[in-house]
């Protein structure tokens, strides 16, 4: 940022805290709240006391391009109307040092005042943090392994030689109260006058770096600043800081998104949109809005602190529908919940690019189109990186494909999908893992003791498992490979109950006694076997190779369909599994 974007100065505390009570000095409504405790704040008075640097302050000038909502540091009262400063950096020590120097107020939530015992203060051998303490809100200190303390009378201050910091910036009243109390003794004044020399001055003189930014410094600069700058280490949303932009305009944007979300997850059937959040709502805004600009269509950080109120309130009612659209198809793909969608990013581009297509209903030929881009993202694990470029390309690709277009996205045509993943793949943490299974959903799989759907289970809330078709302890007393034993290959979902029913029996065994048990017919456990892609007879007989073969394939044939376009398989397929770095994002947050 170039030099003349800030200046520097130096600000007296007696000065600068009294533009904090007045509002001249406030917060950007996305700083997050005064967290400070009492070690933290008599570790600052001790350094004031002493003169000692604490850091320096940086401010941001109000009536430029970019404004903020604001809202006055926590115990203000502010006189003005708007204050001619935010604080970027500093908030934790300015507040700390306004409530328990100026506020004439008990400090922080446990409301305790803060003295200084002045002969400690003056003792060169003394250790100047045991001088500072802080009693509660009433002045009577008392307790177990405390020693009792009561300063409840003003002459109980005078007697006891502590000063109360409150009055640092103006000490006359209780000056005269301490010469009154000691008779004018000449010692005593002597005493309050090397006090002063060597503590209150140092109060009052204090001078704090201030760096200010000048109004003209871009949006972009502050928020970078601010997060880099700023000792809290927690980065700042977008949905955060356009909250603090809108609201400067009398818009409510967290308000607006709360009504809408409440509307998404009061509908069980759009449950796989309950994580969506403010951010990912805006970044889809964004793609919409950027596609009507003059420049490329993007969605990084900066083009979302772009986003003008008016585009957002340009799109933000369709690309409701958008994202409500989205989850009706991937209702229809039988990814249904939030803990099987895959990549928690696709959603964005998925509800703009049925923003933009804006029709209630796809035609058959459509929804393939939409479908097999979907799952070349998911298979071809398309948004492991840099997702923001994917998002910019798929909305102007996928449209056009999908309204005829000859040109086949580039998600479609660049995806591939290695047979031999299925090996590394192992649990829900995973996105394409989460694919498999919702393709094992959309065939409709059943549980293997009731019969039901296991989506069934899932829509009513039941507990759904993952449970290994050759269970673990079988597998390790055969010595069968525990990467094969642990992989996808080997693994389906089942209903909770029907999962400890199997336990760690043998496959001819659990399958013997579901047979029996539950009355089926072996005909009809046939059927509900080969709804999750196993061949029956190699599982009464155990043949775990033969088994792990025949389903890898099945399983491969079913990504091969939803991609719409043939696996890669490696020449050493099956010998080694791949090393697995994807413990992907998937349910992506605030």
């Amino acid at each position: 940022m170039p030099d003349t974007n800030y200046r520097l100065d130096q600000k007296r505390l007696k000065v600068l805290l009294p533009e904090v009570r007045d509002g001249r000095v406030r917060l950007p409504d996305f700083q997050r709240d005064w967290v400070w405790d009492d070690d933290h704040i008599r570790s600052l008075l001790v350094s004031i006391s002493l003169s000692y640097p604490v850091g320096a302050v940086m401010m941001l000038e109000t009536d430029g391009q970019t404004q903020f909502e604001q809202r006055p540091l926590e115990g203000a009262s502010p006189s003005n109307p708007k204050a001619d400063r935010l604080i970027l950096d500093g908030q934790q020590r300015l507040t700390a040092l306004f409530q328990s120097l100026l506020s004439g107020k008990p400090v922080g939530r446990r409301k305790r005042w803060y003295y200084i015992d002045m002969k400690m203060a003056l003792d060169e051998n003394a250790d100047r943090e045991e001088a500072i303490f802080s009693i509660p809100e009433n002045r009577i200190e008392k307790g177990r392994n405390k020693i009792p303390k009561d300063y409840s009378r003003t002459d109980y201050e005078y007697e006891n030689m502590v000063f109360p910091l409150k009055d640092v910036f103006n000490p006359a009243e209780w000056e005269r109260g301490f010469f009154e109390h000691w008779n004018y003794d000449k010692e005593q004044i002597k005493f309050w006058q090397s006090f002063e020399t060597a503590v209150i001055e140092n109060f009052k003189d204090y001078q704090v770096p201030v760096i200010e930014l000048r109004k003209e410094t871009p949006r972009e600069a502050i928020c970078q600043v601010f997060e880099k700058v700023n000792t809290g280490g927690v980065k700042l949303t977008v949905f955060e800081l356009l909250t603090a932009m809108f609201a400067a305009q009398g818009f409510q944007l967290g308000k607006d998104w709360g009504e809408r979300k409440k509307k998404l997850k009061e509908r069980p059937e759009l449950s796989v949109l309950k994580k969506v959040s403010g951010t990912d709502f805006l970044q889809a805004a964004t793609l919409l809005a950027t596609r009507e600009r003059p420049t490329a269509i993007s969605c990084k950080r900066a083009d979302m602190l772009s986003l003008t109120l008016k585009e957002y309130e340009r799109w933000a009612d369709p690309l409701e529908k958008g994202f409500e659209q989205a989850a009706f198809f991937l209702r229809d793909q039988n990814v249904r919940d939030a803990k099987f969608l895959p990549y928690g990013s696709q959603l964005i581009p998925l509800a703009a690019i049925l923003t933009v297509l804006n029709k209630n209903k796809l035609t058959t030929g459509e929804k393939a189109k939409l479908a097999q881009w979907y799952w070349c993202g998911v298979f071809g694990e398309r948004y492991r990186s840099t997702i923001e470029t994917h998002f910019a390309r798929d909305l102007p690709d996928v449209v056009a494909w999908v309204r005829g277009g000859e040109s086949m996205p580039r998600t479609v045509e660049e995806a591939q999908f290695h047979a031999k993943r299925l090996l590394s793949l192992k649990d829900l943490r995973q996105a394409a893992s989460k694919g498999v299974y919702s393709l094992i959903l959309r065939e409709r799989a059943r549980d293997w003791s009731t019969g039901y759907e296991m989506e069934h289970f899932n829509a009513f809330g039941y507990a759904v498992d993952i449970h290994h078709i050759f269970p673990q302890k079988w597998c390790s007393d055969k010595k069968i490979d525990m990467d094969q034993c642990n992989s996808i290959v080997n693994k389906t979902l089942l209903y909770a109950g029907t999962n400890r029913m199997l336990g760690a029996k043998a496959p001819s065994k659990y399958t013997s006694d579901i047979k029996n048990d539950e009355a089926i017919d072996e005909t009809k456990l046939d059927e509900l076997l080969q709804s999750h892609f196993i061949e029956p007879d190699l599982l009464r007989s155990d043949e775990f190779d033969e088994f792990f073969k025949a389903r890898h394939r099945k399983l491969v044939e079913q990504i091969e369909q939803a991609m719409g376009k043939d696996a890669v398989w490696d020449d050493d397929e099956g010998e080694e599994p791949l090393d697995d770095d994807d413990y992907e994002e998937s349910d992506e947050d605030e």
